[in-house]
């Protein structure tokens, strides 16, 4: 079967597409040199072909930010699932954020992009909801393996949460600099066993002082 050109696509799929350029170019290109021009040349249509489903760049960054948010938690969503214990599911959802960015290395540069960015932009305020929704989950796990022994009851919840993704931050800062990707992926586990013994002060089922 004859593949459907980009200029052949429903608008639907167009979109789609659209937000899947800017993406691509973001993994090697700085977002605040993305043109539409460049993703027009990218997707090999015309700048009028891009304002017909999006009305201009913002609305285009914005659609951008909505697809990384929803791929990256349902990403974390399916790792988290089946996991009874809390520190165990931020282990998986550590790795799951990691092997994300692997594959979409333009989305954290975009993600970056937009809260460094001066403007109030819908994009910007996508950001940050996502990375508000992503604390308040995992706030929720951390005072949960409070509850169960996991972690001492006077750990910091906030701090823990901050530095998770913080931790996640760093990998990521580090990849993109080097231009290796996969490097976070090997790194990932170590760096993450470093977080855990920072914030439990023995492992579950030891003895504690009474």
């Amino acid at each position: 079967m004859e593949k459907t050109r980009p200029g052949n696509l429903p608008a639907e799929q167009r979109r789609n597409a659209t937000v899947e350029a800017v993406v691509d170019l973001a993994a090697t290109t700085n977002p605040g040199d993305i043109t539409t021009a460049a993703i027009a040349r990218h997707m090999k249509l015309t700048q009028g072909a891009l304002f017909r489903h999006f009305p201009n760049k913002d609305a285009i960054w914005q659609a951008v930010m909505e697809w990384v948010a929803k791929h990256l938690m349902s990403r974390l969503d399916k790792a988290a699932t089946g996991i009874e214990s809390p520190l165990a599911t931020m282990q998986a959802m550590f790795m799951a954020h990691i092997a994300f960015v692997s594959e979409h290395p333009g989305a954290p540069r975009m993600l970056f992009g937009e809260l460094q960015g001066a403007r109030a932009t819908p994009a910007k305020r996508l950001a940050h909801a996502m990375l508000t929704q992503y604390a308040g989950r995992l706030n929720t796990l951390i005072e949960t393996a409070k509850q169960r022994g996991e972690l001492p009851p006077d750990t910091d919840n906030h701090a823990a949460a901050i530095l998770f993704i913080g931790t996640i931050q760093g990998l990521i800062m580090q990849s993109l600099m080097s231009g290796d990707m996969d490097q976070m992926r090997r790194d990932a586990p170590g760096v993450f066993a470093i977080y855990r013994r920072g914030i439990v002060s023995e492992e579950p089922g030891g003895d504690q002082e009474t």
